[in-house]
């Protein structure tokens, strides 16, 4: 049916399976929402956005502008006051003061019933207090105004349309005609789902154990880490176990991949016993919080040919016609140690298992599931999986990493999961980054939650194998200021960037296969680790709300191509920055801040530079010079404007 005034195409909305799922937001996080509205005639309207929430108490209320008149479309900014699932919808309706005050002004200006117009407007005057009686001291005398015909009526019109009631009539309008829209839903998750600053470390290589790992927990903290995600942790496969740089001969003491999940000491629901037990994992959970750290876990829902699922559950695998149970493949890639699931066979009682799991280590204070290759099993698995445990634990967060067809990450967003491994790390040109960071900030950021990591155990990028410490410390701005949430695998503050072959973007003896002893200490006495730039990265960062919210992104121009300058504004925080993309030779440039989108009305402002502690006068049109330096030198400004 449709209202009488209609407005269509209303975003964000986000239909899928068959239904509208969840906008993803957090509480107090603006989001906009976009409408066509249109009327008969030509008499005025308005339009506004309700939040509701599950209990059917309004919590915000949004008057809507048009975008550009003549237009049609209208938008406005709102948000949740709290967690859990909320809806919004939109009211519009009949604007009669605004008709009267358009018509009397070319009326009465042509002296065209003149007397009418002001009674008209007596009479609107005095429904409205009727409505809202705080309208009284404001209205009642310009009601016996009106009506005093031994005032002229140009003069009793203009009274009656100052700035002071033109301003009440625009926050309480007057409301006749009121149509609603359909109410589509929000989930306002916990900031952690929107906001984190990710490390990643194998317990393996931090002493081999979990109770020696726990020593490396101060660093992460001191790094300014809130994040920290394990590999999978349960007993490794031996049958067709990898050796160093993905061989297949390993040798005795090799650990084998952490991916290849199960073997004689159990599946996914045990501790390999080279970590220690289930009660050191419990302690390092608890000494990571103490740290105000949270454990992310890996959900890799695979086997090794020796997980007791092989035996006890066959039909959860694919068999060759030979008998065989068919390893996991990604051509030329081969995974002779890991078996996929296959869903077909037994999908419950799949299902049932993957909740157990999942149950049990939220049981044991795992509150973050980064979840492998999402993107290769089926996606209402995903669906399901997330509904039930969102019923159960709401503050369970999932993140996808699935570096796969833009079309299937979208699609795992609106599936479930709250975070999503992203593009990032291969964008590198200004213009890339400038199209990908509006497509996560604006365009998909109603369904797909972005977390920029500059590196993963399995992604040493070609840009960083130069080792250059300017490229490092350029990405890591990038990574930890374009969005609210990043990553960094371990060895990237030194500079790690050895590959393992020209043209691959792997590394050299990766810490998948083997066992990695870094000297964390050595590396900082020799200036050689980028650790103290990562802190102060991420201690910017937690002191400025702008910079931990996704669709503030604004892009300004720069007259370089090696140059990208951007913005970030939430309420009084505006945060300004401006990066050099080219690691080695200094680049200047003028940058032409766009004064609207910043919110500024002065051509100049005074900055602090959040890096170094400088102060600037700048303005619309900045003149800047970076010179990157090893080992790090001056790569980026990230600037606080004085408001």
């Amino acid at each position: 049916m449709i209202n009488r005034i209609p407005a269509s195409d209303i975003s964000p909305t986000i239909w899928f399976g068959g239904e509208f799922v969840p906008v993803k937001t957090i509480p107090f996080e603006k989001f906009k929402v976009e409408a066509t509205v249109i009327r008969e005639g030509h008499d005025a309207f308005g339009a506004q956005v309700v939040v509701v929430d599950s209990s059917g108490k309004e919590v915000c209320r949004s008057i809507m502008n048009e975008n550009a008149p003549g237009t049609n479309r209208f938008e406005t900014w709102v948000n949740t006051n709290g967690l859990g699932e909320f809806t919004f919808h939109i009211e519009t309706y009949d604007h009669p003061f605004l008709t009267w005050e358009h018509d009397g002004e070319i009326k009465i200006a042509a002296n065209v019933d003149s007397e009418l117009m002001c009674e008209i407007g007596a009479l609107l005057f005095e429904e409205t207090i009727s409505v809202d009686k705080s309208a009284k001291n404001l209205l009642n005398p310009l009601v016996a105004k009106l009506r005093d015909s031994k005032i002229d009526p140009a003069v009793r019109f203009s009274a009656a349309t100052s700035h002071e009631v033109r301003n009440y009539f625009h926050k309480n309008p007057l409301k006749r005609l009121v149509s609603k829209s359909d109410s589509f839903p929000v989930r306002s998750d916990r900031e952690r789902a929107l906001v984190g600053a990710w490390y990643e470390f194998f317990p393996r290589s931090e002493g081999g154990n979990f109770k020696n790992a726990q020593k490396r927990l101060l660093g992460v903290k001191e790094m300014g880490f809130d994040v920290l995600y394990l590999p999978p942790v349960h007993p490794i496969g031996v049958q067709f176990r990898k050796g160093p740089n993905n061989t297949l001969t390993p040798g005795p003491n090799d650990p084998g991949v952490p991916w290849a999940i199960g073997g004689k000491d159990g599946g996914h629901d045990a501790i390999n016993p080279v970590l220690g037990t289930m009660s050191d994992f419990e302690e390092f959970v608890k000494a990571a919080k103490k740290l105000d750290i949270e454990i992310a876990m890996d959900f890799a829902l695979q086997a090794s040919p020796d997980h007791p699922w092989v035996k006890s559950n066959p039909q959860w695998f694919s068999h060759r016609p030979d008998g065989s149970i068919a390893y996991a493949e990604n051509p030329p890639k081969k995974y002779q140690d890991i078996y996929p699931i296959n869903f077909d066979q037994d999908y419950q009682g799949i299902l049932n298992e993957s909740l157990r799991i999942l149950r049990l280590w939220i049981s044991k204070g795992v509150k973050i599931f980064r979840v492998d290759n999402p993107h290769t099993k089926p996606v209402h698995f995903w669906q399901e999986v997330m509904a039930t445990i969102y019923k159960e634990s709401p503050e369970v967060i999932f993140l996808a990493e699935a570096f796969t067809k833009p079309a299937m990450m979208h699609t795992l967003g609106k599936a479930g999961f709250q975070q999503s491994y992203t593009y990032f790390t291969w964008r590198t040109s200004k213009q890339e980054l400038m199209d990908y960071g509006n497509e996560v900030a604006h365009w998909t950021s109603a369904f797909f939650r972005p977390n920029f990591w500059v590196n993963t155990p399995d992604i040493l990028p070609y840009h960083l194998q130069s080792g250059n410490p300017a490229m490092f410390a350029l990405r890591a701005v990038l990574a930890a200021t374009l969005t609210p949430s990043w990553g960094m695998y371990a060895g990237y503050e030194l500079y790690e960037s050895k590959p393992l072959a020209e043209g691959k973007e792997e590394y050299w003896e990766s810490e998948k296969y083997q066992i990695r002893n870094r000297d964390w200490e050595g590396a900082a006495k020799k200036g050689l680790s980028l650790a103290p730039f990562i802190a102060q990265l991420n201690k910017i960062r937690k002191e400025n709300i702008a910079l931990q919210r996704l669709r503030n992104l604004n892009f300004h121009h720069t007259d370089s191509g090696a140059i990208i300058a951007y913005s970030k504004r939430e309420g009084d925080n505006l945060i300004l920055v401006v990066v050099n993309l080219d690691p080695t030779y200094a680049q200047e440039t003028t940058i032409h801040w766009n004064m609207e989108a910043l919110g500024l009305n002065s051509e100049s402002f005074k900055v602090t530079d959040l890096l170094d502690g400088s102060v600037h006068q700048w303005s619309a049109h900045t003149f800047v010079r970076l010179q990157p330096s090893r080992p790090v030198g001056k790569v980026a400004h990230i600037v606080k404007v004085s408001l």
